[in-house]
């Protein structure tokens, strides 16, 4: 099935947890002809720490809720304002390993912010994408059995205060910035748009809108309010 489509899924603001599980059932369940897919979404506001999280770049959490996963990486903001795109891979099916798709996904950022007239760039000591010197795209991958999920946010007009809660991605004083604070108005969904676009390219495969829930989340989504009734 190498030259099907991707599923393209957009899940609205949805909580971080049910998501994150859903996709963890879908790596674990995934089969020679599951389809490749893009799950794009918003979370409520969110700490995210990743498998070599340190616990001291954790500055000052407040209310929020924070939740240890199991992407690369150290510790992140997820909440609206973002445009989020989790990408569920077979990687072979590209000929791409874990470097190819980290330089993929800073590529394709880094064209959907020229298209709204910011220039941006990688760094080879740290993932990501930057506008001089500031992070406005994050990075977290977990590849099993040469499989992908979580993904990439890009900042379009999140609350960038919300980043001196912590060390963002484990980097004491490293500025963050967005799309809006560069003069750049765009909607999330707009930015979120182009990115798809310029993420199916590179993978040189053509979009298939899906019109309901993965079926993985809508599990994992009963189980959290079948929890809450009891």
């Amino acid at each position: 099935m190498a030259e099907e489509s991707l599923q393209l899924y957009r899940l609205g603001l949805q909580p971080y947890v049910p998501v994150w599980h859903a996709m963890r059932v879908q790596l674990m369940e995934r089969g020679p002809e599951t389809p490749d897919a893009f799950w794009r979404v918003e979370h409520p506001p969110v700490l995210t720490l990743g498998r070599n999280a340190r616990n001291e770049h954790l500055l000052a959490p407040g209310a929020l809720p924070v939740v240890r996963v199991d992407r690369g990486g150290q510790v992140t903001f997820h909440g609206p304002g973002q445009a989020i795109v989790y990408l569920l891979l077979e990687l072979r099916r590209y000929r791409l390993g874990v470097r190819g798709l980290v330089e993929l996904l800073q590529d394709a950022v880094i064209a959907t912010l020229q298209d709204f007239g910011i220039r941006a760039s990688a760094r080879a000591d740290a993932p990501g994408v930057y506008v001089r010197g500031a992070k406005i795209a994050a990075l977290g991958l977990r590849v099993r059995n040469g499989c992908s999920m979580h993904g990439l946010a890009l900042n379009v007009n999140p609350r960038l205060s919300e980043f001196g809660r912590i060390h963002p991605c484990g980097y004491p004083g490293l500025a963050t910035t967005s799309m809006r604070a560069l003069g750049a108005r765009a909607a999330p969904a707009t930015a979120a748009d182009r990115l798809e676009a310029h993420l199916a390219d590179r993978l040189e495969r053509a979009r298939d809108f899906q019109e309901m829930l993965p079926e993985e989340l809508v599990r994992a989504l009963a189980v959290g309010t079948a929890g809450r009734s009891r």
